[in-house]
């Protein structure tokens, strides 16, 4: 088993199998093999002396991409992978923060950089459809991958700098080493049994660890090949994966639920896909894509930093992610004293009845591969140094996720730490409102997140996306939340927000950020309960079963006004701009 991505680059050479493709043709192993040689030839010329060896990489999913992914392997440098939704300032810091001495970009994306204070030359910015490039590329098209000069890679050797997705803040870049990143690729080999003649899609951006870690690299790892979507599209995806003849792909955020939101077609389920992996598809809208395209979706967790993740099993119950991998030690425990929390209660109906006491933070009590964040010590201490001072869980592996674990041992996603609402001083998880919402026909996407309350605690605002022609029907909604066993007396949105598409960030995440920094005061319609306005005892709604007819009307702009009086007059509407 190779310990490093350069051993499996060279083993690409003298395969003539093809190994990347996409609508601008196709590589085989050893044309990638041979090229990457070539770009990592052309690196150790253009590598400034003291340098660090790492290459910002602003490309959509072309060919160049995993090229000078495999070029980084064999050179043992870095790859930065640098998101093209970026502006400005912001794009040309996470280009400074990186360190990048080379940036590797193409033609359509030179206007981003345009007037930027780069800290890369311009003779170090190579863009891959100038002529120019390829004639730099000349004289090094003979290089062999086991000619390059230059120190050997090893397993310690930094191979990724990706920038995690979220949505506040300078984003940071985690570190990833050829020996993590190599055996993240031989692990899914082993999980989903690739054979030489799979192919894995790669429809997510490669700047993003999803399409690299489990896409590209378990496709090296078991000889298999790589097509490339230069980005998502949900009505080109099926034609993509009959052309290129995929029997793999990845996905992250709400891309399954547009894939969802495409016309049905009566040969959905002509496709040569075996399966997908990803997470945040929901159990309910995993269950609709399996049923419709015949493909069964694997909802896996891992922390983008490597710091812990759960497996699913044969056994692993719906709503479940799985559980921990042999010799792993994570537990659920409360975020301030890091005592594992009890274990969680459900009814029949799946409905978790003790969400107060068995919700908490997901941690690594063991030994984790969490590597770092590049130039970031503050970040990368406080994963790992523990609360209150570093007197709790010091030492442990942080992820900043919440979950509960039932009674068999298996682990459910319960939100971000920061998707927690308190309701009338009781906790909730957005995503266990989110999993009851998903069923609502006429949705394409579901956002839940906390508002502030006027007086204490928060109200529950969920985001809607309507199918295309649908309008919000709120007796129908209102319908729809009495039949829904699972949903608390806390749970029913005091505000809906409806939408043609929810807000999402470059990696198709929901941008939560952005629908609580708006709140209700946001320009498409809301919907709300004005009858759960006052003080806290007299916000709860009533049980599901006793409402009738309709509790939401359109927020109006009188609504508005008299509801942020309320906030001025308790001292609370500074809140509202958090």
């Amino acid at each position: 088993m190779a310990a490093t991505m350069a051993e499996l680059v060279r083993a690409q050479w003298g395969d003539h199998r093809p190994g990347v493709t996409s609508h601008e043709g196709t590589l085989t192993h050893h044309e990638v093999a041979a090229g990457a040689a070539a770009r990592a030839a052309l690196f150790g010329e253009l590598l400034p002396r003291g340098a660090e060896p790492h290459i910002g990489v602003l490309l959509d999913n072309v060919p160049e991409y995993p090229l000078w992914l495999a070029a980084a392997a064999l050179a043992g440098a870095a790859v930065a992978g640098i998101n093209p939704t970026r502006r400005g300032p912001e794009l040309a810091r996470d280009i400074a923060h990186t360190d990048c001495a080379l940036l590797i970009t193409e033609r359509a994306h030179l206007p981003l950089l345009a007037g930027l204070e780069l800290t890369v030359p311009p003779e170090r910015v190579l863009v891959v459809d100038d002529p120019a490039y390829r004639e730099l590329l000349g004289p090094y098209a003979q290089t062999r991958p086991d000619a390059l000069t230059g120190a050997a890679p090893t397993p310690a050797s930094r191979m990724l700098l990706y920038f995690t997705s979220g949505s506040t803040g300078a984003p940071k870049a985690a570190v990833c080493t050829q020996g993590r990143l190599a055996a993240a690729g031989h692990s899914l080999v082993r999980y989903f049994g690739v054979r030489r003649e799979d192919v894995h899609y790669l429809c997510m951006p490669m700047f993003h660890g999803n399409a690299v870690i489990a896409g590209w690299a378990p496709a090296l790892a078991g000889g298999a090949a790589v097509a490339l979507r230069r980005r998502f599209s949900a009505s080109g995806f099926l034609p993509d994966v009959r052309r290129f003849k995929a029997t793999y792909f990845t996905y992250v955020g709400r891309a399954v639920q547009y894939l969802l939101a495409t016309p049905p077609a009566p040969d959905d389920r002509d496709n040569p896909l075996r399966t997908g992996f990803g997470t945040e598809a929901g159990a309910v809208d995993a269950e609709r894509f399996a049923e419709r395209f015949g493909v069964p979706l694997i909802e896996g967790y891992g922390s983008s930093e490597g710091g812990a993740s759960l497996q699913r099993t044969p056994d692993t119950p719906p709503g479940a992610i799985g559980r921990p991998a042999p010799g792993d030690d994570l537990a659920v425990v409360d975020p301030e004293t890091g005592a594992e929390l009890p274990r969680a209660r459900l009814d029949g109906d799946g409905r978790l009845r003790n969400g107060d006491e068995a919700i908490g933070e997901l941690v690594n009590r063991g030994r984790s591969s969490f590597e770092g964040y590049w130039r970031n010590p503050e970040a990368t201490a406080a994963r790992t140094r523990g609360r209150l001072g570093g007197r709790v869980g010091a030492g442990w592996y942080w992820t900043g996720d919440l979950f509960f674990r039932d009674a068999e041992g298996f682990f459910h996603f319960a939100g971000r730490t920061d998707d927690r609402l308190r309701v009338d001083s009781e906790n909730l998880a957005a995503a266990m409102i989110e999993n009851i919402l998903a069923r609502y026909a006429p949705a394409t996407g579901v956002a839940v997140y906390a508002v502030p309350d006027p007086v204490a605690g928060d109200q529950v605002m969920a985001a809607l996306a309507l199918r295309d022609g649908a309008a919000f029907d709120p007796e129908d909604f209102v319908a729809f939340l009495a039949a829904q066993p699972d949903l608390g007396t806390k749970m029913a949105p005091r505000f809906v927000r409806t939408l043609t598409a929810l807000p999402v960030t470059a990696t198709n995440k929901v941008h939560r950020v952005a629908l609580r920094r708006a709140g209700f005061r946001c320009p498409e319609p809301v919907w709300w309960t004005p009858s759960a306005a006052g003080p806290p005892e007299a916000a709860k709604l009533p049980e599901p079963s006793a409402r009738a007819g309709s509790s939401y009307r359109r927020f109006t702009d009188e609504d508005r006004a008299a509801l942020l009086a309320q906030y001025r007059d308790h001292g609370r509407a500074h809140l509202l701009d958090g």
